[in-house]
């Protein structure tokens, strides 16, 4: 109780304290802050996933100007070549705008990174912008089939039927699907997504028994141990190569699980935001992982 209290006054309190505590999950607000922990984790044998953070935009111009940061990001990042993907929500592209214009500036990122060899993920967000979001990644997919991949949140009673209905329109041995699978963190009701924990895990492991034994790369996004647990009992039961899955983590959680994983001879990516904008960004998490207030005491009195 006491956490969610916390959680829930933390997006009202001062942005310089909010950022003593979002900086151990926030890379910082700049893209050489996001390339300084893209090469430490490649030191450590893991791979990166840059987000430039930002989302539910108001005109059609911040659309325009999100497209050209994102090309700027990807040229500057293989310069540097570091080894990291790219994710982009679709409504700081201007989904909720106009999904044509969006699914054009979208597309120009994806040229761009295909010319870099790079790979981009659309991420799922939410339920209002579920259905245009797998909508946006088929029509890319019929031009890039090797380089983008979509997320999917395992909370979303709808989730799947979506998953069963793409391998039947696009999955192939040449171009297979790559999906991310999370557990799901927007607030939805109770008719559309479930609440239950234990139900939630459920059909995180349904969904990504489905995707395991159909040949989907499967981006395995979570920190939950017991998921991890029961992950690498389907990937040995269905005999699963090394190079056909990853574990995904996001930056600053969990680091021992991490590491754990890493050792046993898992992929790992960890999903590296950055920009000025991480205040929405760390509050709406904070907010759905009233847990995060325990590292935020710590944040606070032990570390300084």
């Amino acid at each position: 109780m006491i956490n969610k209290v916390v959680a829930g006054t933390l997006p009202h309190m001062p942005k310089k304290l909010v950022w003593l505590i979002s900086k151990r999950y926030v890379a910082g607000e700049h893209l050489n802050d996001a390339i300084k922990v893209i090469e430490q984790l490649n030191s450590n044998g893991i791979k990166g996933t840059v987000d430039l953070l930002g989302e539910f935009i108001t005109t059609i111009d911040e659309a325009d100007i999100n497209k050209h940061r994102y090309i700027d990001i990807i040229r500057k990042l293989s310069k540097q070549k570091v080894d990291c993907s790219f994710s982009i929500k679709p409504t700081s592209f201007g989904l909720l705008i106009n999904k044509e214009r969006c699914y054009g500036f979208v597309r120009e990122v994806l040229v761009y990174a295909t010319l870099k060899g790079k790979f981009v993920r659309i991420d799922m967000e939410d339920s209002q912008c579920t259905s245009d979001e797998i909508e946006l990644f088929l029509r890319l997919k019929d031009e890039f089939p090797k380089n983008v991949g979509l997320v999917f949140q395992a909370y979303m009673k709808r989730t799947y039927n979506d998953i069963s209905n793409l391998l039947l329109q696009s999955h192939t041995e040449k171009a297979p699907l790559n999906f991310r699978l999370c557990k799901g963190i927007y607030v939805e009701p109770a008719y559309i997504a479930y609440k239950d924990f234990h139900q939630v895990r459920h059909h995180f492991l349904e969904d990504l028994d489905l995707m395991l034994k159909n040949g989907v790369y499967a981006a395995i996004a979570t920190h939950d141990p017991f998921l991890v647990r029961e992950a690498i009992d389907l990937i040995n039961r269905y005999e699963v190569p090394k190079d056909k899955y990853e574990f995904q983590m996001l930056y600053g959680v969990a680091p021992s699980l991490r590491n754990e994983i890493v050792k046993a001879g898992h992929n790992m990516r960890v999903y590296v935001p950055f920009g000025k904008y991480w205040f929405g960004y760390c509050s709406r998490r904070i907010k759905e992982n009233p847990k995060m207030v325990n590292d935020i005491v710590k944040a606070l009195f032990v570390r300084g």
